[in-house]
């Protein structure tokens, strides 16, 4: 049970965290020209990673 509860929980951050980069965008291209960018790619990466991880494997 609180691997399911986990695993809604990473999944949530994961979707929350792709339309943030999203909805980021512009300040991400403002930033980039100034010489700065904005780590939201290696956040989307690091939970998508995370939950991958918590997802149980198939038997097959």
């Amino acid at each position: 049970m609180a691997s399911q509860v986990y695993r809604a929980f990473v999944f949530a951050l994961y979707q929350f965290s792709i339309v943030l980069g999203i909805a980021l965008l512009p300040v991400a291209l403002a930033t980039s020209r100034v010489g700065f960018t904005l780590p939201i790619g290696r956040i989307v990466d690091r939970l998508g990673a995370a939950y991958e991880n918590a997802t149980p494997e198939a038997t097959a």
